[in-house]
C-alpha cells in the first residue's frame, strides 16, 4: 500500500484528490493540511510514502515545504501538483528535491501513475528542465572545496544526481545508516545544514570526474 500525504489549502482540493486516490486499491491517503507549517509536523506524524504538494500556500511555498521535508527526510519523493506552469518555479523545485511538477488539469489516472512511479523510485521532472537548473547552479563561482574523504566524495556527488541514501548505498555496497552518518558528515565540513544545499555545493563543485 502507498501512503500519500496532501499539501493543498483548499479543501475541497484535498477531497477530490483523497477521491481520486481512495479509489485505487495500492493507494491511501494519510494526512493532508492546509499550511507549510502544519504539514512538516504532519509528515513527521504520518510517515507517507509520497507527498503531493501545492505550490502556493497561505503562509509560504510549496517548493519551501518540499525542501524542509526532503531535509528530513531525504528518501521522501514529493510531487509539486499546481494550477501555474512557472518555470523559475520549476527549478526551484528541481533544487529542493522535488520528482515531479504536474497541473492541477492533469487527469486522475495521471495523478495515480505519477504517485506510483516517484514510489518506484522514477524522476519525473522534465530533463531539459534539470539541466537548465543545473547550468544556472553552475554560473555562480565555486568556493574553496572542503576537504573531504574519498567516502564522503563519493557520497556528496551521488546526492548531487539525486540519489536517496537508499540508492547510495546500493551503489556503493553501504548501509543506509552508514550513507547517513556521511552525509551527516559532510554536511559539517562543507557547511550547510541541508542536503539540498549540499547537492547545490556538489554541482558547483562538478569539475573533476565522479569518484
Amino acid at each position: 500500500m502507498i501512503r500519500v500525504f496532501l499539501l493543498d489549502d483548499h479543501e475541497l482540493v484535498r477531497r477530490g484528490i483523497t477521491d481520486v486516490i481512495e479509489r485505487e486499491p495500492d493507494l491511501t491517503v494519510v494526512g493532508e493540511a492546509g499550511t507549510v507549517h502544519d504539514a512538516i509536523s504532519r509528515v513527521d506524524a504520518t510517515t507517507p510514502d509520497v507527498v503531493v504538494l501545492d505550490v502556493r500556500l497561505p503562509d509560504g511555498s510549496g517548493v519551501d515545504a518540499c525542501r524542509d521535508i526532503r531535509s528530513a527526510h531525504p528518501d521522501l519523493p514529493c510531487i509539486m501538483l499546481t494550477a501555474f506552469d512557472d518555470d523559475d518555479a520549476q527549478q526551484a523545485a528541481v533544487l529542493a528535491g522535488a520528482q515531479g511538477w504536474l497541473l492541477k488539469d492533469i487527469r486522475g489516472a495521471g495523478l495515480v501513475s505519477a504517485i506510483r512511479q516517484v514510489s518506484a523510485g522514477a524522476q519525473l521532472m522534465d530533463a531539459e528542465l534539470v539541466l537548465r537548473a543545473r547550468r544556472r547552479l553552475l554560473d555562480h563561482p565555486a568556493t574553496d572545496e572542503a576537504r573531504l574523504t574519498l567516502r564522503e566524495s563519493q557520497v556528496l556527488s551521488r546526492i548531487t544526481e539525486g540519489m536517496t541514501n537508499r540508492q547510495i548505498g546500493v551503489d556503493l555496497g553501504l548501509a543506509e545508516k552508514t550513507v547517513k552518518n556521511y552525509v551527516s558528515g559532510l554536511l559539517g565540513k562543507i557547511g550547510v545544514e541541508r542536503r539540498t544545499q549540499a547537492a547545490v555545493y556538489g554541482l558547483t563543485h562538478a569539475n573533476r570526474p565522479r569518484p
